[in-house]
């Protein structure tokens, strides 16, 4: 039987060059010395860390796979290293060249590692572009709806953009952000593109704040691209609010005029104010004076209240304010007016008596007063008001009002002329039962022994109203008398208190 050869004398240079051709991972030692199995045991090895390894991720190879693979070659390169000490090289002519190609083929891990490096950034800048691409999409979406429905949106997508700036500030992705800012902000303004003012202010007010968050080196000119834009739809909202009588726009003008003072738009605030003013006082002529008084009794107030940073401003406002409440003062006479002859008279009492009270000297107090007096005749005699009094007084009949009640009385009467005056109760009368007026022979101011405060007045012919109202005692309900006075007759009227049936 043939015998195997013998053991080849020990080679150090064998040893070296057999382990330096295992360290390419590819078990090319082994395959010199005739060794297969152990050369497939290092193809395995490799294909498995190839599995792991690709397709290459930004997080790279797993640190144990890492790990156990460079164990395996340095025992790779040990067992290699003693099989070739005393085996003879089956495929090269000399362990010096087996030596010098194991360290030519260092160079496949060795590009491997590179090229492995370079697929591991790629697959990072990838991921960063897709974390880019998801913050465009957010915005985009955001974009096509309300903006507080958006915002959260917008604040996740402008975090994204911020992190890709900050953390990975030399990728691909990074240099594409401050083209995706200019479209966020562009996006974000929509409702001002649109030119929808008033839903504009929140969304620019929102831009001031992305400083906070974005670094201005890395904004540049869009840390102030809102400001002119949100001092424009201040404006114009408050400005529509106010033409059209609505709320809000004092709030709106208070901003402009803190937040952007010296602005153009600014500078309208004080004209947009004034015209409003102007609008309220011509409204006072019109069909609904009392609804324009109102409105200038609101003007007077909203208008006091906004902010002057420059004196002029300021100075124009408060004048403005001022015209709104002395026009609201003298227009309560047309809304007195206006309330009378619509029938409401106890607004019409109310509002004529303030107007005589707030403007002791205008032309038209004393009518005022006569209308007044006439509206309270009308609330218990609705006839007495189908006509507007006049300031005219005096007539040639006399009428004599006698106090025949224990409570002083006020006597308002309207018709022709109008007026009104006090007596004093009598002193010895008392309330008459109820049943007692109902007689036939009931004649009140009727005792000579008692004395009854009274006075004469002239007035017209033509019927006169009157209403007496106690002003003190028992008297609840004023007692009213319709006169048609007539040449040559005496009249006089008669006061006096009833009581019964619990009243």
């Amino acid at each position: 039987m043939p015998t195997a050869p013998p053991p080849a004398p020990a080679s150090p240079w064998r040893a070296v060059a057999v382990a330096l051709l295992n360290l390419s991972g590819l078990g090319l030692g082994y395959a010199v010395v005739r060794r297969w199995w152990p050369m497939a045991v290092c193809w395995a090895a490799t294909a498995v860390l190839l599995l792991v390894a690709l397709p290459a991720d930004p997080d790279g190879v797993p640190g144990a796979a890492l790990v156990l693979y460079l164990i395996f070659l340095a025992l790779a390169a040990a067992h290699g290293a003693s099989v070739g000490l005393r085996t003879r090289l089956a495929l090269l002519p000399s362990a010096l060249i087996a030596a010098v190609l194991g360290v030519v083929l260092l160079a496949v891990p060795a590009t491997g590692v590179v090229l492995y490096d370079g697929a591991r950034d790629e697959a990072t800048e990838q991921m960063l572009l897709d974390r880019l691409d998801r913050a465009d999409r957010l915005v985009a979406r955001s974009g096509r709806q309300d903006f507080t429905a958006a915002e959260a949106g917008y604040r996740r997508a402008l975090s994204a953009y911020d992190a890709l700036s900050e953390d990975h500030p030399d990728s691909r992705a990074a240099r594409r952000v401050p083209d995706r800012l200019k479209t966020y902000y562009e996006t974000v303004a929509t409702p001002y593109a649109r030119q929808d003012y008033c839903s504009a202010v929140a969304p620019l007010k929102y831009l001031r704040t992305v400083p906070r968050t974005v670094g201005r080196k890395q904004l540049g000119a869009l840390v102030s691209w809102p400001d002119d834009r949100l001092a424009t739809s201040l404006y114009s909202c408050a400005a529509a609010s106010l033409s059209a009588g609505s709320e809000g726009w004092t709030t709106q003008f208070g901003e402009l005029l803190s937040t952007f003072p010296r602005s153009a738009q600014a500078g309208k605030v004080e004209p947009a104010v004034k015209s409003a003013v102007d609008k309220a006082v011509r409204s006072v002529g019109g069909d609904d004076p009392c609804a324009a008084v109102q409105r200038l009794d609101g003007l007077d107030t909203q208008v006091r209240g906004l902010p002057g940073e420059q004196a002029g401003v300021a100075d124009a406002l408060g004048k403005d304010a001022d015209r709104a409440s002395s026009s609201a003062r003298s227009g309560a006479y047309a809304c007195g007016v206006h309330q009378y002859k619509d029938g409401s008279y106890a607004d019409a009492v109310t509002t004529m008596n303030d107007f005589a009270k707030n403007n002791p000297h205008h032309r038209d107090r004393a009518r005022a007063q006569k209308i007044a007096i006439a509206a309270e005749v009308a609330q218990t005699v609705p006839a007495a008001g189908k006509h507007l009094p006049t300031t005219a007084s005096g007539g040639s009949i006399a009428v004599t009002v006698k106090n025949d009640s224990p409570d002083d009385i006020t006597v308002l009467y309207t018709g022709p002329v109008t007026g009104s005056f006090t007596l004093k109760g009598c002193g010895k009368c008392t309330s008459y039962a109820l049943g007692t007026t109902l007689d036939l022979g009931f004649k009140p101011c009727n005792d000579s022994g008692k004395h009854y405060p009274q006075r004469t007045i002239s007035l017209p012919v033509g019927t006169t109203y009157f209403v007496h109202k106690s002003r003190t005692g028992t008297g609840k309900s004023p007692a009213s008398d319709t006169a048609k006075l007539r040449p040559g007759y005496v009249y006089t009227e008669c006061a006096y208190t009833t009581s019964g049936f619990g009243y």
